[in-house]
């Protein structure tokens, strides 16, 4: 199956942006959850052997003959990122922010996954990895509305105050549009709309909360982190529908 390059140009350049801002500024707000790393023997060399495989899988992905191979590589860096998010969950079990931090990793993989099932030439696997996507994304649709119930303030506080009616207004309407993409997600109806109305919605975050702030404070590294992991969730998204929409297409002409 062959999927559309929109998606793939989105998610390999923030993947990109994300490994080169990660090496340029070795602190805490360009790593994040992702310091965890740093506490393994050799943790900085490891970290930065992960950073430099997510650039060279971001460029691979944008290519039809190398996007197999780069999405294999990203699915593992991905993977490996998921996984450092754990100790903060067994740390600190009741704080929602470390769950919401494990699929804020998670759903790149599953973007990795979805260009995996698009480049897959056996039909059971590129199901198999497509349906696999799909309910990652869900249940990372899932995370992200309950992220911002539970810390809806803050939500608010990104949404520029020159946007009518009111921050909360938005902060409302986002969460309940991240609730309705994760039931038709996962209950796989209207899948594809579902799901680049989702990636609409996070590049519109993108465009309208982190460039304006990254414009006013362009020294602070989290908000180019924060910049570079919107874009990249989004990009994910927009390769899950292209994975979706062809899935339905191929069950459709057998």
């Amino acid at each position: 199956m062959r999927a559309r390059l929109g998606g793939r140009i989105v998610f390999g350049g923030s993947a990109v942006l994300l490994g080169v801002i990660a090496l340029m500024w070795h602190d805490a707000d360009t790593w994040q959850t992702l310091r965890q790393i740093w506490r393994l023997p050799f943790g900085a060399f490891i970290g930065g052997c992960l950073m430099m495989l997510q650039i060279a899988g971001g460029v691979g992905i944008e290519y039809r003959g190398t996007a197999r191979l780069a999405a294999i590589v990203l699915g593992i860096v991905y993977l490996l990122f998921s996984l450092a998010c754990i100790p903060g969950i067994v740390a600190a079990p009741t704080s929602y922010v470390n769950y919401g931090n494990f699929f804020e990793q998670f759903s790149p993989l599953c973007g990795a996954l979805a260009v995996s099932a698009a480049s897959e030439t056996n039909a059971a696997r590129a199901a198999a990895f497509g349906r696999v996507a799909r309910l990652g994304l869900g249940l990372s649709a899932i995370s992200f509305t309950l992220s911002q119930i539970f810390y809806l303030r803050f939500t608010a506080d990104l949404v520029p105050k020159w946007i009518p009616p009111n921050q909360i207004f938005w902060a409302i309407l986002t969460t309940i549009a991240f609730a309705l993409a994760a039931i038709a997600i996962l209950i796989n109806r209207q899948t594809p709309l579902a799901i680049t109305l989702m990636a609409l919605m996070l590049t519109l975050f993108g465009v309208v909360v982190w460039i304006p702030i990254l414009i006013a404070h362009p020294k602070a590294h989290l908000n180019w982190s924060e910049f570079a992991l919107t874009f990249l969730i989004a990009g994910a998204a927009w390769v899950v529908a292209d994975s979706s929409r062809l899935s339905k297409q191929a069950h459709t002409q057998t």
